[in-house]
């Protein structure tokens, strides 16, 4: 599961690039109620979302030219110099090297040798979300990518990633987890875009995925505020209840209601 306890290779932030960002903050906001709050000129007019008063994402207006509309994941990293290389090394290509970002910490822009973009944080000032796991946060991320094997030692080798083998019907599931920790901090799965029609076309990427109340209210909003509904709600077994949507640009993500967690919810 997520955490906010953050180690090296976990997730620790998510935002969209968008060519609107007010429309965007009004879109989100409905979906999810999440309010917006601008960071100013100084970064760009950077909003940082908020569920609860609680920071749970980000959003940044990209130019379609520079960038098409999208979802970014931020792994956690204690030397993004080190990471850089690493992903090199590794296969992948660095898109933007190591960059400050104030006094918030560092960043830098990759891409995997499947194709999928990612991105990662040296934690500064801002450490990362301050809310996972629950009504209006991330919960969860899934790699599409066009070979599985391949993308699980590229993220051991870059990132200290571990992967772990699920049961799922049909096969198995590829689960990811920070090195260092054990299953129990399982934040994705890896999948072959080829078994989803939805994803097999494009290149490989990560989807996020938020946890909602309800995912078919949810669903509809998206709708009902510009967005579109790919694949309509469905209940997986021990799974939960999910969607995926898209935004009015075109930036894919997804919502769960996930099921009954043991123990009861998870931490934020």
């Amino acid at each position: 599961m997520l955490t906010t306890r953050f180690v090296t290779g976990s997730l620790t932030w998510t935002d969209v690039g968008t060519p609107d960002i007010d429309r965007a903050n009004g879109f989100y906001g409905g979906v999810f109620g999440w309010a917006s709050e601008s960071a100013g000129e100084d970064f760009g007019g950077y909003v940082t979302y908020r569920s609860d008063g609680q920071s749970v994402a980000g959003g940044m207006q990209v130019p379609e030219a520079d960038a098409p509309p999208a979802w970014s994941l931020y792994f956690r990293t204690p030397d993004i110099e080190a990471t850089a290389k690493a992903v090199e090394q590794a296969g992948g290509t660095v898109v933007l090297e190591p960059v400050d970002v104030g006094e918030l910490g560092r960043m830098a822009v990759f891409t995997d040798p499947t194709g999928a973009g990612f991105s990662a944080w040296q934690a500064g000032q801002m450490q990362g979300f301050e809310a996972v796991q629950r009504p209006g946060s991330l919960c969860w991320a899934e790699l599409y990518t066009s070979d599985v094997a391949a993308a699980s030692a590229f993220y051991s080798k870059a990132l200290g990633l571990q992967t772990f083998e699920v049961p799922f019907p049909g096969g198995t599931y590829t689960t990811l987890y920070p090195e260092g920790t054990d299953a129990e901090s399982m934040l994705g799965g890896v999948v072959s875009k080829e078994i989803d029609p939805l994803e097999a076309e494009g290149p490989s990427h990560w989807l996020p995925y938020f946890e909602v109340a309800d995912c078919d209210a949810a669903a509809a909003k998206a709708g009902e505020l510009g967005g579109s509904v790919g694949m309509p709600p469905k209940d997986l077994q021990d799974v939960g209840r999910i969607a995926k949507l898209t935004d009015p640009f075109g930036a894919r993500f997804a919502v769960m209601r996930p099921a009954p967690r043991q123990g009861g919810e998870g931490e934020s």
